[in-house]
This record gives structure tokens, sequence and C-alpha cells, in this order.
């Protein structure tokens, strides 16, 4: 990913709504979660929670499938692990200050 994508994605999730509610879209997995269950576990009004789903779609942290009347939310785990992944890629590389040991970044 990109640093404008990263940076789109981080300011999406940097609001504390659209947090959570990606959060329980990325817990529902593969099959995702019909937007009814998100509002009325999160207790949002429909308006409010289509406008943030709607910053999550741009972001490319979710997309949207319809079946039949209901509207499902699913995560694109792609975008999390490559938002994962910029924010990791350079971990520990400079070695400065004996840090490294403490580092956790994937081998």
């Amino acid at each position: 990913m990109g640093i404008d994508e990263v940076a789109k994605a981080l300011k999406e999730l940097g609001h504390p709504t659209r947090l959570l509610i990606y959060k329980k879209i990325v817990k529902a997995g593969l099959p995702g979660i019909p937007v009814g269950s998100i509002q009325e576990q999160l207790e949002i009004p429909g308006s409010t929670l289509s406008h943030h789903i709607s910053s999550l779609v741009s972001a490319g942290l979710i997309t949207q499938r319809r079946e039949s009347r209901t509207l499902y939310c699913v995560a694109e785990y792609q975008c999390l692990v490559g938002v994962i992944h910029f924010l990791q890629d350079e971990c520990c590389n400079d070695d400065f200050a004996g840090q490294a040991d403490s580092c956790s970044k994937p081998e």
C-alpha cells in the first residue's frame, strides 16, 4: 500500500465511532455483518451509521453486499494487513540505542 492509501485508512479509523464499527465488522469475519445488527449493537442512528460506513468503504477498509433486503458489511482484510505491514515495515531497522531487542516485528 502507498502512503496515501494508508493515511486515508488511518484517518477514517481515527474516529471513535468508525473504529467501533470497524471492529464489529472485522470480528464478524468473512460472512460479514448486517448493517441493522451494527445499528442495534452500537445504538447509532441510521443516517449517522450510513455516513460512517461510507467513509470506511471509501478508504477501502470494507465492502458491502446485498442479499435480498439485507445489506452486509464485510472487512477487506487485505487492506487491514496492508496498513499493518506499512507500519511494521521499517520497525527496528535503525537499531539505535540497543532497542531492537524489544521489537516484535514478524520475521
